[in-house]
């Protein structure tokens, strides 16, 4: 069987994107930008937006070797099989193509030259000025505890009766936001959610004062945060330290020997990796932004 190209169509597309993504850990981790968890996040945290992005699947043999995913109107996120570079360059003729008129943007590790090799073949240009994210990294051999001041107390989400609150808390701390209830239930519903992982500080209101969801790919035995955020009527109180230490034990005593998480690195936005710093977390590479007029 030769290969083909087709349109994403629907969650067993997105279970074949998980597994090319546990492939390229199996072959090269840590350098690979994406974890199982990033892709249910950016799949499920909305309802209604799909005509805002569009996904493209390479196959070859019946396998996964590459996808493209676009968000309008005109940044790209992608993942190779390693053993096929090559492939960058179809992905990225499907992008140019898909994507509306004005710049386009992509990214690729400090680490990948094959990547950023391609990428300058095809007319982009590294931004040297702009936001650029931290890679960072955390062996989970030791993982430290912190207390959270009286009256809060620290837990996972417990199933549908806390829905509304988790719901709440991401809206507060990312204002505005477009997770609703019904999105956050399909995330709640979608592979490798657990709720044992979605970590939580509970208020003395009873409300949720900050959270840190985890995720974890038990094939490589690595775990992602992603998304981490705390209340604003709640913030210096050390619960985003605390909720992410909670969320690192718990992704130890799942069987995760380390962990992931992408943050902002640039000076002009440096509290994200202070706080991962603090916990623990290095950085192992960085991402670099690509533009294309």
């Amino acid at each position: 069987m030769g290969g083909i190209t087709r349109p994403y169509d629907g969650v067993a597309d997105l279970r074949s994107m998980q597994r090319l993504v546990q492939e390229a850990w199996a072959l090269t981790g840590p350098n690979v930008e994406r974890h199982v968890g990033d892709l249910a996040w950016g799949t499920f945290q909305h309802v209604g937006r799909e005509p805002e992005s569009e996904r493209r699947l390479w196959e070859e043999d019946g396998e996964l070797v590459a996808y493209g995913w676009l968000h309008r109107p005109g940044t790209l996120d992608y993942q190779l099989d390693p053993r096929r570079p090559e492939l960058l360059d179809d992905v990225l003729t499907w992008f140019e193509e898909a994507a509306e008129h004005g710049p386009l943007e992509t990214s690729a590790l400090a680490a990948d030259l094959a990547a950023r090799e391609t990428l300058r073949r095809h007319g982009y240009v590294e931004i040297e000025d702009a936001p650029w994210f931290a890679y960072m990294l955390h062996d989970l051999e030791n993982v430290a505890e912190q207390a959270v001041p009286e009256g809060y107390s620290l837990r996972t989400v417990r199933g549908p009766d806390d829905l509304q609150r988790r719901v709440d808390v991401h809206r507060a701390a990312f204002h505005p936001s477009r997770v609703t209830a019904e999105s956050y239930r399909n995330v709640m519903a979608g592979w490798p959610y657990r709720p044992d992982l979605d970590c939580v500080v509970e208020a003395p209101d009873a409300s949720f004062a900050a959270y840190a969801l985890a995720w974890y790919d038990d094939r490589n035995r690595v775990g992602a945060l992603e998304p981490v955020g705390t209340h604003p009527e709640h913030r210096r109180l050390g619960l985003a330290r605390a909720v992410n230490l909670l969320a690192l034990r718990r992704l130890r005593e799942t069987g995760a020997e380390s962990a992931i998480v992408l943050c902002r690195g640039d000076s002009a936005y440096p509290a994200p990796k202070l706080l991962y710093e603090s916990v623990g977390f290095r950085q192992h590479s960085r991402g670099i932004i690509y533009r294309r007029s």
